[in-house]
């Protein structure tokens, strides 16, 4: 217990100091909104190309474990969905938003460091592999489908565009791309890039947890708290099963591999859930989510890394 204990608690440490800071006032918003957007666009880029980029192609890119982790968030967003339209009665913008937070785990800024403590270098393929599910199919479906809610002619349409044109953009998927086609051309980085890149890629995971921790100050939650409870108990216990599952249904994925691929379902959904959902009026009930989503993980992951600890298929 102790062991696991050194493992969650430094993390949940860094998201309390980013929590105290903004509390503080020590840093402003714009200032935290600062930070993360270095991370994002230039830390872990690095992250990313430096990994990715120095191994071999099929040490990289796993099949199995790409097809189990697509199946088991695919699975947990269909089931977010379904109970949200047709057992809550929820709209359909509204089931769109709770599946995709319920599928969506907040890869880059808690399951990467989560992971990197617990289990090391495979922590940034967990993560990438993880991140091009997220992009690719269970974001840019849940936003065409909270788009369609609206009944906006051509609003879904013009979203999967956007959506997809921002992607294009988005420094983590060309982080992704560029580290894949120096694998599969065989270059080597040569010194004098790979220093300042290993140099980003080493502040990625402490100011990650610090911006979330920050960005966790002054959430609010009006009368969401039954939404807000059932949507992150599903993200922190359905979708890490849902990903186990299918990791045991697909065979020949490596051990090791499995209990990343379950620690990255076990973090709580992304950080810009709140932003996503503020388009279609949901800003409260998700931020809710989150903050809930954020406080129960640190029981949830202790849990998980125990259950794993102790299971000889993991």
């Amino acid at each position: 217990m102790l062991q696991i204990f050194q493992i969650t608690a430094p993390i949940f440490l860094l998201i309390g100091l980013g929590y105290a800071a903004a509390m503080s006032a020590v840093l402003s918003r714009e200032q935290v909104r600062g930070i993360g957007t270095f991370v994002i666009t230039f830390a872990m880029p690095a992250l990313l190309i430096k990994t990715l980029g120095t191994s071999p192609i099929q040490q990289t890119m796993i099949p199995g474990y790409l097809i189990a982790y697509t199946l088991g968030s695919f699975v947990t967003f269909v089931t977010a969905f379904c109970v949200s339209r047709w057992l809550r009665r929820d709209d359909l913008s509204g089931s769109a938003i709770n599946a995709m937070g319920m599928s969506v785990s907040n890869s880059g800024f808690i399951g990467y460091p989560l992971v990197a403590a617990a289990i090391g270098s495979p922590a940034v393929l967990g993560m990438a592999m993880g991140m091009l599910v997220e992009n690719l199919l269970l974001i840019p479906l849940a936003l065409v489908l909270a788009e369609a809610g609206k009944q906006q002619g051509g609003g879904w349409l013009t979203v999967l565009r956007m959506t997809f044109a921002r992607l294009l953009k988005n420094p983590v998927i060309i982080g992704i791309v560029l580290g894949l086609c120096v694998s599969l051309l065989g270059v080597e980085i040569p010194p004098l890039l790979l220093k300042p890149i290993d140099m980003l890629a080493g502040v990625s995971a402490p100011l990650a947890l610090f911006v979330i921790g920050a960005g966790l100050f002054g959430m609010k939650a009006r009368g969401v708290w039954v939404d807000a409870a059932w949507i992150a108990s599903g993200k922190l216990i359905i979708h890490p099963l849902a990903v186990l599952c299918a990791f045991l249904l697909i065979p020949g994925v490596d051990p090791v591999m499995k209990a990343v691929g379950v620690l990255f379902a076990c973090s709580p959904m992304m950080s810009i859930f709140p932003i996503l959902g503020q388009r279609f009026g949901l800003e409260d009930r998700c931020s809710a989510t989150l903050l809930v989503a954020t406080v129960l993980s640190f029981f949830t992951i202790s849990v998980a890394l125990i259950l794993i600890n102790a299971s000889p298929a993991l």
